[in-house]
């Protein structure tokens, strides 16, 4: 495969005496498979040494490394070196005894049994979701002592880290951007060793679909930001739905577990069949609770219309989803959005509920909720997951209305009435953090 310009300048950075490597930037900017690429040619320069990725979810590190890019990367780069995967274990082995580790922090039994080891080089994939905790202890591990193949040089210890960057406010960008402890605020006292290049989709348009670009373009400026221009975004202590966090605990293969209850959530506009263009959308929103106690935000059916149009949608949703309950704002008048609902489709089991408290107010517990991991995306709803970015402590600053938020969270709090009752009663106090190994 032939790199460009950018990926030699990254290329470069990665084989360098820099101890620990961040590159991050856009989307399909080719951070991962240049990591990925560096840790094969380590392992195949350094018989038994030994390379570990890990990813904060065990499943995206299986569905983004091990099912697609670390094959890819053999294919583009060694199409005929021989080499077998682990499929127990999920360890890549190579005929000189060296090993690639593959492994996520939410994995409690098998992440402590790969931090029994040591390594010569530990890659960080997405590590905007990676607390700061499991960066320390990773390093702990870069302890093999290892020579390559041929001479009595040592295979230098290395950290890799990649991301679409998250806030000013996260670690990675307090290490390598502004070179400060992210703990004590102190300037680095060997900040040669922190070292971090961004890469952006432009920089590999010759390996990219002529119209990705375009589609990337079409993103909010705030998703430009990050998945274009690669560009860490001001921090907002007052924010109370982070990106990292729903990046974090985002379902990206699809696999969810049994869903013991499901409902879609409708957020009405006052608007007519006739009258629709001065209106605001309506948010029509799934989402499910599963066995495992997670909840699990499954489409979004927003859609810009009447009565008619929206009914027809919202109950499409439910028949599709076999869902079990709609539940609908009933400001502009319970009567009539139970009315469509039944219209649309009769003897749909239907909840009006009526927002007496402000949208903020309605939205924290349901922010905890997702800092813990209880709400999961099903894959991307960028633009849901815009109108969230706009609640803060402070009020909604987002531009328009929005409709998906309140529908979805209008559904979450349908599908935890006593933990959201609780926490009202409570003034909002923060749910405990769970329990994870490594991830602090």
């Amino acid at each position: 495969m032939k790199l460009t310009v950018k990926q030699e300048q990254a290329n470069d950075l990665l084989g360098s005496s820099a101890e620990q490597i961040l590159l991050y930037g856009g989307s399909r900017s080719g951070k991962t498979f240049l990591i990925v690429r560096a840790i094969v040619v380590r392992a195949l320069a350094a018989s038994f040494s030994r390379h570990a990725v890990f990813r904060f979810r065990f499943n995206a590190v299986m569905a983004s490394i091990v099912a697609d890019t670390f094959p890819k990367v053999m294919r583009s780069c060694w199409p005929e070196l021989k080499y077998s995967v682990d499929k127990r274990e999920w360890v890549a082995r190579f005929e000189n005894d060296s090993e690639i580790w593959f492994g996520g922090l939410d994995d409690k039994e098998r992440t402590e049994k790969i931090l029994g080891m040591e390594f010569s080089s530990i890659f960080l994939n997405e590590a905007s979701q990676i607390p700061k905790s499991s960066r320390d202890i990773a390093v702990t591990r870069l302890a093999q002592k290892v020579k390559i193949d041929g001479t009595e040089r040592d295979l230098r210890r290395k950290l890799y880290l990649d991301e679409n960057p998250p806030s000013k406010g996260h670690w990675t960008y307090k290490l390598f951007i502004e070179k400060r402890d992210p703990d004590t605020k102190i300037p680095l006292g060997d900040q040669q060793n922190y070292v971090a290049l961004q890469m952006n989709p432009y920089d590999n348009m010759d390996n990219l679909p002529a119209d990705y670009i375009k589609t990337l373009e079409g993103l909010s400026a705030r998703l430009q930001k990050r998945f274009v221009r690669g560009e860490f975004a001001d921090a907002n202590p007052d924010a109370l739905f982070d990106d990292a966090t729903i990046d974090k605990w985002r379902v990206l293969d699809g696999v969810v577990p049994d869903l013991q209850r499901i409902v879609i959530g409708v957020d009405p506009s006052g608007a007519s069949d006739r009258d629709t263009t001065e209106h605001d959308s309506i948010g029509v929103i799934v989402a499910g609770l599963g066995t495992d106690g997670n909840a699990y935000v499954l489409e979004d059916c927003t859609v810009k219309g009447g009565p008619r149009l929206w009914g027809a949608i919202a109950t499409g949703a439910f028949d599709r989803h076999q869902a079990d309950l709609i539940v609908g704002e009933a400001n502009f008048g319970g009567a009539m959005v139970q009315h469509v609902i039944q219209t649309a489709r009769p003897r749909t089991p239907y909840k009006a509920v009526i927002a007496s408290r402000g949208k903020v107010v309605r939205a924290e517990p349901i922010a905890a909720l997702y800092d813990v991991g209880k709400v999961r995306h099903v894959g991307y709803f960028r633009d849901l997951e815009d109108e969230l970015a706009g609640f803060s402590t402070i009020g909604y600053t987002g531009t328009g209305s929005p409709n998906r938020a309140d529908a979805a969270i209008w559904a979450l709090s349908e599908l935890f009435p006593g933990i959201v009752a609780e926490r009202k009663k409570q003034k909002v106090k923060p749910l405990p953090q769970q329990r994870m190994i490594w991830a602090g």
